[in-house]
This record gives structure tokens, sequence and C-alpha cells, in this order.
């Protein structure tokens, strides 16, 4: 009787990779032998074959034209082995592929042979979609798409492209993969077709329709503008924003406490890939205590849902609420009070977060699952400390205001002191690294040591952590001699942890920006504005991209935005705008007026603008008064001694600073000695050199800060270095090598040749009475393609 139950066929779930060799029939024979030969030898070369193949996870099947990969191991792996084919091929134009993937059932069976070999509905799906693509395209089917679409480093690179009908009268909804190098991005010839003949379909029929239509559709129109009148309609259901919990304890102390608690149920939340959870940063605004419209709190952060709470703490007790609120209806959906042992109020926080992604039916994987019953620590003193370290790190700060760097420095004692309570406290090492990596890169620690030394710790507790990637990639990029590949690479493996983590988006878009990856990084800082609405760098950064490809009217939109958003810091943003005014377009009158209008002066935009202002309008006496106040303890001298130079140099006074220069040039030759990629020290040591007449000097410092840091390398960086040594090209009389070198940054992103600084800045006076500068200044007005 039992047998008699069995399945006829022992069914499984196939994740399958249809590959076809486009024109392959129309090839001679012996072209088609070595374009299948190679296609084998690309395939098998691949990471991913290899992987499974080791595990005994991939079955192959030849096609005659082509080839069908079945892994069983991994449903991201058809989509990593495509990936890495089509990177192959971009070395190979003659092979052309056409790439279809889905997941399905497969059944084993015997072919002709008695080989074993796989056949099923599953494989019969990943050729339709194939079919349908042309050279270059690596497409889905919308339900393979969908399980992608649960993680966040996949999701920018997923475009729906609709419907088509393949043969047998079959329909299937496709999706088209593919990244700013990878993949194909026209839409498939088929759908092309498709949609034209629906078109001319449509066209045929909507005279008839339009008289019966017009009364319908005047209502539906309403209907329509009413959505587009009320953004509600458009927010994810599965949108949250877990604003900052009352402290409800008597001393005052344990809000620090309450904070804590606050951030470890957030982040709980923004690990899950299937919820969109705004910033701590974003939420932090919304202080408890005070009268807050939830309504217009969810409006402004985009989200449909908000949590509020309270954390009571008193001696050994603790008592934790919180209540999900339905922001459109402002009822609660679920609530919950936790009277507990102190100890308790980890599984507390891990309890919270599990009941709110029940409540909004977010699909949780296994390792969600598992996130979200961890404890960073089980020491509440450690807690305390790390929550008071991560409260300085967390202030959103403009992106060059000077007590940026002093909130990290504060924080370095305090985690010390927490991993030194808690040894296996991961995310206190990762957060030790990233502040030391921090203070490196800004020059105000020696070394990477400490960084490094953290991240070990962490990686020896906790190697998949989502936060020690981070903490790995932020190492990576500040400290020296590592390849932003790297360090992005690294961040798409944090990415999968830390799906909401707007950090790990904004060092992402940060390291695609300084590979040139211009227009990725610019949707990514979008998209960081999106889940952290609050967060100052990502408009600042966004800014930068849209300035140094020349969109200027793009960028000035973006700061408007942020001083219209950030009014404390609006000084910050009117040195920035006084900035651009000069550099763009020359216009010293408007720079000026957003001098006259600056009232603090705690940002280096706006004390820089005091200094330009005057310095192009060769008003050198104001610009001196002006750099005396760039003698800051907080600013480094290094950081400014080009202005210094550029000034000495239009007042013919460099001799003159020879003595006062003397230290701070013997302090950068110690630094580039210790550390020869010191990029800020090699500039200010060539500019000084060459103001005060040393020309070899300066010239071969110059030279070996582009060598060392050229465009290929940093297109952020590299364009800096290069001009530093078109300036000390113009300033040692080598005009042709100083032309030469403007008109390649002409051409160049962030090569910081802007019109109004050919025009005015003193430090291109001795070029202005040559023939080519015209046409510098031309070149100079022209979009960046």
């Amino acid at each position: 009787m039992a047998s008699a139950l069995e399945p006829h066929l022992r069914l499984a779930v196939g994740h399958i990779l249809f590959l076809d060799i486009v024109g392959y029939s129309k090839s001679l024979a012996d072209e088609q032998k070595e374009l299948i030969q190679e296609l084998n030898r690309i395939v098998r070369e691949t990471k991913q074959f290899q992987a499974a193949e080791a595990e005994g996870k991939l079955t192959r099947l030849p096609t005659g034209d082509g080839m069908v990969l079945v892994f069983t191991n991994n449903p991201e792996a058809p989509v990593e082995c495509a990936l890495e084919i089509s990177q192959k091929l971009q070395s190979r134009p003659q092979l052309k592929l056409r790439m279809g993937i889905h997941s399905g059932p497969v059944n084993p069976v015997a072919d002709v042979n008695d080989q074993a070999n796989l056949a099923g509905a599953g494989i019969n799906i990943a050729q339709r979609v194939m079919s349908c693509g042309d050279a270059g395209h690596i497409l889905l089917s919308k339900h393979f798409a969908e399980d992608l679409e649960h993680y966040a480093h996949w999701r920018s690179h997923l475009h729906n492209v609709g419907e088509v009908q393949t043969k047998h009268g079959a329909k299937i909804q496709l999706v088209n993969l593919y990244t700013d190098q990878l993949g194909n991005a026209a839409l498939p010839a088929k759908l092309k077709q498709a949609r034209a003949a629906f078109r001319l379909k449509s066209a045929a029929i909507a005279a008839l329709l339009l008289i019966a239509a017009f009364s319908v559709g005047f209502w539906m129109l309403r209907g329509s503008q009413e959505k587009l009148k009320n953004p509600a309609a458009l927010i994810p259901y599965k949108s949250i924003a877990v604003l900052p919990f009352e402290n409800l304890s008597k001393d005052e102390e344990n809000a620090i406490f309450a904070g804590g608690v606050h951030r470890e149920i957030l982040l709980d939340l923004a690990k899950v890939s299937d919820l969109k959870v705004i910033s701590r940063t974003s939420v932090m605004q919304y202080a408890a205590g005070t009268a807050r419209n939830l309504k217009q709190i969810a409006r402004e952060l985009g989200v449909s849902h908000v949590v509020e709470g309270s954390v009571q703490r008193e001696r050994d007790k603790v008592r934790v609420t919180a209540q999900l609120i339905d922001a459109a209806t402002d009822a609660p959906i679920w609530a919950e009070a936790y009277n507990r042992e102190l100890a308790d109020v980890f599984a507390i926080q891990n309890e919270i977060a599990q009941k709110i992604t029940a409540q909004l039916g977010a699909h949780l994987s296994e390792k969600e699952r598992t996130a979200l019953t961890g404890a960073p620590t089980h020491d509440l003193e450690a807690f305390d400390l790390y929550t008071k370290a991560l409260t300085l790190m967390d202030v959103n700060l403009d992106f060059d205001d000077i007590a940026y760097f002093e909130n990290f420095a504060k924080a370095v004692p305090l985690l010390e002191s927490a991993v030194k309570r808690d040894p296996k406290f991961v995310t206190a090492y990762c957060a030790l690294a990233e502040a030391n990596s921090l203070l490196y890169g800004a020059g105000r620690v020696k070394s990477c040591a400490p960084a490094e030394s953290a991240l070990e710790e962490a990686r020896r507790i906790a190697p998949d952590a989502g936060e020690m990637h981070f903490a790995q990639a932020v190492i990576y990029f500040r400290c020296p001699n590592h390849p932003f590949a790297q360090a992005l690479a690294t961040l798409e493996l944090a990415a999968r942890s830390l799906p909401n983590d707007s950090e790990t988006l904004f060092y992402r878009a940060v390291f695609e920006q300084r590979m040139g990856r211009f227009e990725e990084a610019f949707r990514h800082f979008t998209q960081v504005t999106e889940l952290n609405p609050n967060k100052m760098n990502a408009y600042d950064y966004g800014a930068m991209v849209a300035f140094g490809l020349r969109r200027n009217n793009e960028g000035r939109r973006i700061v408007d935005a942020a001083m219209a958003r950030f009014p404390a810091y609006v000084d910050a943003y009117r040195g920035w705008k006084g900035l651009q005014a000069l550099r763009i377009d020359a216009d010293i009158a408007s720079a000026r007026r957003q001098l006259e209008n600056i009232r603090t002066w705690d940002s280096t935009t706006a004390r820089g603008l005091a200094f330009l202002v005057p310095f192009f309008e060769r008003n050198f006496a104001e610009a001196e008064r002006a750099l005396s106040g760039l003698a800051d303890p907080r600013i480094r001298r290094v950081d400014v001694i080009g202005l210094d130079a550029s000034l000495a140099v239009a007042t013919k006074r460099g001799n003159e600073r020879r003595q006062a220069w003397a230290p701070v040039l013997a302090e950068a030759a110690q630094k580039i000695a210790s550390d020869p990629r010191s990029y800020t020290e090699l500039n200010a040591i060539a500019l000084m050199n060459a103001a005060l007449g040393n020309k070899k000097e300066a010239i071969e410092t110059a030279k070996r800060g582009v060598e060392l840091c050229p465009i290929t390398q940093d297109a952020m960086v590299g364009p800096g270095m290069l001009q530093v040594l078109a300036v000390v090209y113009a300033w040692t009389g080598e005009k042709d090598l100083a032309f030469e070198t403007l008109f390649t940054l002409a051409h160049t992103p962030y090569g910081a040749v802007d019109v109004g600084d050919l025009k005015l800045n003193p430090d291109w006076d001795t070029l202005r009475d040559d023939p080519r500068f015209n046409q510098l200044l031309t070149e100079a007005a022209k979009p960046l393609k």
C-alpha cells in the first residue's frame, strides 16, 4: 500500500541558468565548435560553477547552441554566475550570449544514453525567459526576481520590463538584470514588438470608446489626481519609523539607557530586508515627551507605520512599553508592556522587533530570524558605555563641521572601556574600528593600527557579522593601499545582513564616486536620503557629484534642499553657495552677499569663502585677515596652507613666508616619511616649494602625488592632485605643461577647472595673456559626457 502512494516524480527546486549563443546557427561549423569550446571554458572558470560542482549541487545540460546550469545550493548562484560570465564576455565580443534565469521544479530522468539528466517545468520556463532576450540580456522570471528583491544589494539592478507571450500562448512577466557595466539595459526586441502591436490595436479602437469612456474617465481622472495629492497612497505598507523612546526613570542618566534600548530595537528591525526602516539619525528629531503629530511625521519620513515606546529602569528592574501605530488612522495595531529583570532587557528588544515584524507581515529569511534573537552584550555597564559612544558618533553634523572629529575622539575611550568589560562585544569593536579609522583619515591619529586591531577582534568573534564587514569596508576606504573595488565588494557582504542600513548604502555610494561610477553614486546618495532624510552628508556628497559632473543646476537644487532642511547649518551652506557663485559663475557680487549673511563661522566652507571672496577681488589685505581666521587649533595648518601659498604668490611675498612655513614643511615631510600616500601633505609641500621658488622640488613633489593617486585609481581625489600640478606649473613658468594639464582637467569630472575659477583666481594670472586661455574657458564651459 505504501508503494502505491509514492509519487511518480521526485521533484526538487532548481535555480536555473539557461544560456544561448546568439547567431550560432548562422556560423560555419568550425566557428560553431570554437564558440562552444570558448563558452564551456568561460563557464567552467566562474567561481559559482566551481563552488557548486565541488558541493555536488550542479547539473550541466548541453543544448547544442548553449547549455543549462541547474544549481541546487543557493538561489543567488545563477545570477552571480551570469554576472561573472557577462564580465568575461566584455573581452570576447565575438561570443554573444543571452541568458534566462528561473527557479522551479526539476526531476531526475535518464537520457537516451542512460546518463543522469534533469527535466521539468522549471527548465522549460527558464528557456522561455531566455528566448525573449537579445545579445547581452540577463532576463529573470518575475517569480525568481521577487526572491531577489528581499536583498538590498540586488534591488537597484532589477528592472521590470513587462509581460510577453511566448509560444503555446504562455505569458511570462520578465525582469531585466543589469548594472552600469554588465548586462543589456535595452528593452528586448520581443517586448518592443509586443508594445508596438498593442499601441496599434489601441489606436484603432480608441475612437469607438472615446465617447462612452468620457464620463467614466472623468471620475477616474479625479481619483488619480486625488492619489497624486495624497502621497501616502504611494508609501509602501511595510515601512516604519521607530521614534525615540521616552525615559520614565527618575534618574535622567537613564536617558542614555533608554536611547540604547530604542537603538537596538531599531537596528533589529533594520535587519529585515522586507521592511523599509527609517534611520535613527532621521527619527531623533522627534524627541519623546514632546507633542508629536504622527501623521505629519509619517509624511515627512515617507512611512506607513510608527512605533512609540517608553523605558523605565529602577535598580534591577526594567519596564518597556511599545506600540505599533497605523499612521494613516492614528490607531494602534499592536501594543504591549514588559515588566522584567534588568538582565532581560535584550530579550525584550528582540521580542518587540519580532512582534512588529509579524504584525506587518514581513517575510523573514532564516538568517534574519536568527538575527532577531541575538544580544549585543550581556554586560549592562558595557552597553551603557557603548550607547554613550554611539550617541556621540551619531550626531548629525555637516561634513565640514569642525566638531565632527571631536565627537569621534571622545567616543574612542568609551568604546575601549566597553570592550575591556566585555571582550566579546562585537558591535563595540566594530564601532571602535570605525571611529579610529575616521580619526586616522582626518590626520588626528598617526596610524591605522588601532582601527585594524579592533576589527581583527570583531572578525575573530563574528566573521560573518554585517557590522564587521561594514567596519572592514570603512577601513579599506580610510586606510592606505586598499583598492576601492575591494571595499565595495566587502560592503556588498555587509548589505546582506544590514539591508536597511543607510550608512552601508552611503559608503557604497562613496566608493562608487571614488571609482568613477558617478551615475550609480548619485542614485545611491538619493536613496540614502529616502532611508535617512536627515543625513546631511548624503545631500552634501550628492551635490558634489552633481557639481563634479557640471550639472550645476541640479547641484544647486540639492544645496537649497539641504539648506532648507538643516537650518542650524545654514551658514555652512551659505559658504558653499558663495563658493559655487565664485568658481562656477564668476559672480563675485553674489558670493559677497552670501558672505555678508554668514553669522557663525564653525565650518570650513564659511571660513574659506571669507578668504576667497577678497582674494578673487584682489583685496589681498582683507584676504590676509581672513586667513588668520583659519588659524584655529581644530583646523590643521597643513589643510589650509595652499591658501597661504596662493596669497604669497599673488603678493610676491613667498620668501617672507619661508620661516613661518619651515615647521609646516618639516611636519609634512615627517608624515610623508611614515605614509607616502599622505596626499594633503604632498600638495602642501609642492605648493609651498613653488611659492618659495624651489621649482624642481615643487614639480617633483606634485608629480609624485599624481603618480601615487592617478585619476584611474581615485576619480574624486585624483583630479585634485592633477590640479595642484597645474598650479605648480603655472607658478613656476611652465606654461605649456600648465595648459596641457588644464585641458585634461577641463574634460575630467571633478577636474575643478570651472569657468569662474579660471576667470577670477589669481593662481592663473601668468596664463591669461596666452591665446590658449580663451580656448580653455570654452572647454571648461562644455557639459561633461
